[in-house]
């Protein structure tokens, strides 16, 4: 046996016990509250979050919200009507003028008000960063409290290229100015969907 096979097998033989993951059910939220914290956390962090009915009342805050006189571009089939529908497959260097880029996200954290977004629905990896202004669309049920509880979602997906993106980019490192747009997008809206109940829609 070679002193490298000697020294190999002595750490073999003297490894740590294991021990058991530690218990982090306690730092669960509380799902009845995940909106409403979510949409509060997200404004207190520079972002500007609307809660809609359906995609409609979306495209009505996106005409109201933004100058649709300049390019924008969707991943959404559904909103191909107000901004151009992208492709998987388009020259990321026709990028450089988009004004807004309108995409789903998988799902939301209440306790921070990012949201996460796989390559799968960004429709290229650098759409979210180049574009002048992010508007992303969540389903109100896919909020959860924690990151906790998101890492447990995501944790084992299959995707390539993925990310938590959290207001609009900013940076206040250089003499305490802050400045918005210093690496990505200038603002960030969320459009949170939240169709009404059942019994509600009834009665209007």
């Amino acid at each position: 046996m070679t002193t490298r096979e000697k020294i190999l097998a002595a750490v073999l033989q003297n490894q740590s016990p294991k021990n058991p993951l530690p218990d982090i059910s306690q730092f669960k939220g509380y799902k009845e509250n995940a909106v409403k914290t979510y949409m509060e956390t997200f404004d207190s962090i520079g972002g500007k979050a609307f809660l809609v009915e359906d995609m409609n009342a979306t495209k009505t805050l996106i005409r109201e919200n933004f100058d649709i006189t300049q390019r924008m571009v969707t991943t959404l089939p559904e909103l191909e009507d107000i901004a151009n529908l992208i492709s998987p497959t388009v020259d990321p260097h026709t990028f450089q003028d988009v004004e807004v880029a309108i995409i789903q996200a998988h799902l939301a954290v209440a306790e921070n008000g990012a949201v996460w977004l796989t390559e799968q629905v960004m429709g290229h990896r650098i759409l979210p960063y180049i574009c002048q202004h992010l508007a992303v669309v969540v389903e109100a049920n896919s909020i959860v409290p924690t990151l906790h509880e998101a890492y447990a979602q995501i944790g084992e997906g299959q995707y390539g290229f993925g990310g938590f993106i959290g207001g609009p980019s900013k940076t206040a490192d250089i003499e305490q100015a802050l400045v918005l747009g210093a690496h990505g997008p200038i603002t960030m809206t969320v459009f949170v969907i939240q169709p009404l109940p059942i019994s509600d829609n009834l009665t209007t």
